[in-house]
């Protein structure tokens, strides 16, 4: 027995980063990245480490330095030790029961590192849904709304690594997903209003990311100290990002793509201005000016390191990738994914007709 589960990367398209501190976003999950979680019944439980992403051994002192300052000390399999352990402990606190049985666990993911496209979230989800499957758990369970809490909690509580709700949601759920965390709702239902958005006729969207991974930790606990004090700046973004969020419900509907390009531009602007241009980054700013430079409307992907818009023309997409490479970026036409129609293409392990597995 083999289960196969697949989650692709988050674009964030309004509204972020209002997520963190209770305001709206507008979120989707494309298929050009992605990551999986491969599991195997097993005699014992079993987190195999991968080969390129968890490496115990180097060719050289300079191969390991250049792996630390690229990947980081911790590669993806705590994420896969502390999914487990929190599942369990869920199960166990909620009288879920657990089967008697064994896995070996592994996975894989070809996200670009830490330029806010969800990745550690993607694995994190795709494990759930795999452990879900593996002990017959359905959405009775663990219904769907609660599934982002507890992906969230992985990451959080078991590794102490600050996020918010907007990519757990956009991959639980698939698709474009409108998002509304205003505390008072949260309070009483334990969640935030999720809804489905018609991705239907969306136009091309891009995306343009660094190859050089990123944290913007310091940067989103700056915001989080001005908000928590009262900071009447940073309140009010967050209240205009919100509103950003319902104008660019309402053009989606409406499928007015000039107004929410404008809207997404507006986004960025705002994030700016509260954050201080010497805060997000010389490579951010430059990837923003070079989007704009070719008219592209653009904003942060997540919390830096890619940006993303719309664009109706082809040749003007063309003309930008260009611009993009020849400055050093990565550069992709992103195409949207929910999970009804990538099912088929998941057992075959090729979601995005392409190689997943590195």
């Amino acid at each position: 027995m083999v289960i196969q589960k697949w989650v692709g990367a988050r674009v964030g398209l309004m509204g972020n980063p209002s997520d963190g501190f209770g305001g709206k976003t507008i979120a989707c999950m494309v298929r050009n990245f992605g990551a999986q979680a491969i599991l195997r019944e097993s005699s014992t439980v079993e987190i195999v480490r991968h080969p390129i992403y968890d490496p115990l051994s180097f060719s050289s002192l300079e191969h390991l330095e250049e792996t630390a300052a690229h990947d980081g000390y911790y590669g993806g399999i705590r994420l896969l030790y502390a999914t487990c352990s929190k599942f369990h402990h869920y199960c166990r606190e909620r009288g879920i029961h657990v089967p008697d049985r064994n896995f070996a666990l592994q996975y894989d993911t070809n996200i670009p590192r830490q330029v806010g496209l969800g990745g550690s979230s993607a694995i994190i989800a795709a494990v759930l849904k795999a452990l879900m499957e593996f002990y017959e758990l359905s959405e009775d369970d663990i219904p769907r709304p609660e599934q982002p809490n507890l992906i969230l909690a992985v990451e959080t509580d078991q590794l102490g690594i600050a996020a918010g709700l907007q990519d757990r949601v956009a991959q639980t759920y698939g698709g474009l997903v409108y998002m509304d965390f205003a505390p008072e709702y949260m309070e009483t239902h334990g969640h935030g209003y999720y809804e489905y958005l018609d991705m239907a006729e969306l136009p091309p969207m891009y995306l343009a990311y660094s190859w050089e991974p990123s944290y913007s930790g310091k940067m989103h606990n700056i915001a989080r100290h001005r908000f928590n004090q009262g900071d009447k700046e940073v309140i009010e973004a967050v209240r205009r990002w919100a509103a950003y969020t319902d104008q660019a419900r309402e053009a989606i509907a409406d499928k007015d793509w000039r107004t929410f390009s404008v809207l997404m531009d507006m986004n960025f602007d705002l994030r700016q201005r509260v954050y201080g241009a010497e805060h997000l980054g010389r490579g951010n700013l430059e990837m923003i000016n070079l989007a704009r430079k070719h008219g592209l409307p653009a904003k942060f992907a997540g919390s830096g390191g890619a940006v993303v818009g719309f664009c109706e023309d082809r040749s003007s997409l063309r003309k930008a990738e260009q611009s993009f490479s020849e400055h050093g970026y990565g550069f992709a036409v992103l195409e949207p994914a929910d999970y009804e129609s990538i099912n088929d293409a998941v057992e075959a392990g090729v979601p995005n007709g392409s190689r997943v597995y590195v």
